[in-house]
């Protein structure tokens, strides 16, 4: 009986990582984003002043509140940000790591170890943060204006031309090193636990590239988990720089980071906690599986690109 094949023993083609990954993003997109006005909510609502309530107790406060006050729209609200921005930021993040599995391969039939998938990884969240920067910041933005009721920006373009007028383009990149902090690690876990969970969760015999849908789904699932558990801190810091206003932190995240320690504590850094891991799951495993059903499709319709 054959054994089932290694983590990466399929051949690499980033081309073909590029278009399915776009595919999956949008798969994502469509899964997580109410959850992810949830989580940038939470992250950036106002301190109480004394003796007065939160915004929102929690995570399924926020979610009654936004549902209430602007029905299922305010849970997409921002959403058009990420939908243009999350097909080629997708596709960039899969292509980053076919690149990255390639260029450690000596031969065509190498099978990489994890920790060189993990590096692979984190040379796909450089890739993704030129993309990931400005579209962060503007469905950020954009989020928070719609919880406090103060219209600023018409839509995502509006958002990026004002932006653009009152800063230039440091003003539409304010966040990068934060969105590199956050996603270069967090990447590389990501692409590390799917590939790892792919092969144990293969039966002895089979190819990985026969992974049941279920499988596919559990895999993608915890490989979300497993990504925002190293993402979040840097997420709410991220969150929190590129929502305030002009020059509140002169000397970027460590302001911001001193500020939430100070005032809020070390939990603060994990804001948003809730929302974010009951989102990763399903919008994860609907990403892995939009890019699989995307990649057999490419492999049928191309099979020597």
């Amino acid at each position: 009986m054959a054994e089932k094949k290694g983590p990466s023993q399929a051949p690499i083609s980033p081309l073909k990582n590029f278009f399915a990954g776009g595919f999956g993003g949008v798969c994502l997109v469509f899964v997580g984003h109410p959850l992810d006005t949830i989580k940038v909510r939470l992250q950036t609502q106002p301190k109480p002043l004394p003796g007065q309530p939160a915004l929102y107790s929690g995570t399924f406060d926020c979610f009654r509140k936004t549902l209430v006050a602007e029905g299922v729209r305010g849970l997409y609200k921002g959403m058009a940000a990420p939908i243009v921005g999350v097909t080629p930021m997708f596709a960039v993040c899969f292509f980053g790591f076919g690149l990255g599995k390639k260029l450690q391969q000596r031969t065509p039939d190498d099978v990489l170890t994890y920790p060189q998938l993990f590096a692979a990884g984190m040379l796909s969240g450089v890739f993704t943060t030129v993309i990931m920067a400005p579209g962060e910041r503007i469905k950020c933005l954009l989020q928070i204006q719609a919880a406090s009721g103060e219209i600023k920006y018409g839509g995502p373009l509006d958002c990026a031309k004002q932006l653009y007028r009152e800063a230039g383009i440091r003003g539409v990149y304010k966040g990068t090193v934060l969105t590199l902090m956050r996603d270069v690690p967090a990447s590389g876990m990501y692409f590390m636990t799917y590939e790892w969970l792919k092969h144990i969760l293969t039966p002895e015999g089979q190819s990985v590239r026969d992974l049941s849908v279920p499988r596919i789904l559990f895999a993608g699932g915890m490989a979300g988990i497993f990504n925002w558990a190293v993402a979040i801190p840097p997420d709410v810091l991220k969150s929190r720089f590129q929502t305030a206003p002009p020059g509140k932190y002169p000397n970027g995240f460590r302001d911001v980071l001193r500020e939430l320690i100070r005032e809020e504590g070390v939990a603060s850094l994990y804001k948003g906690f809730t929302a974010v891991m009951i989102r990763a799951f399903p919008a994860n495993a609907a990403c892995f599986l939009g890019f699989e059903v995307a990649m057999k499709f490419l492999n049928w319709l191309a099979p020597s690109l």
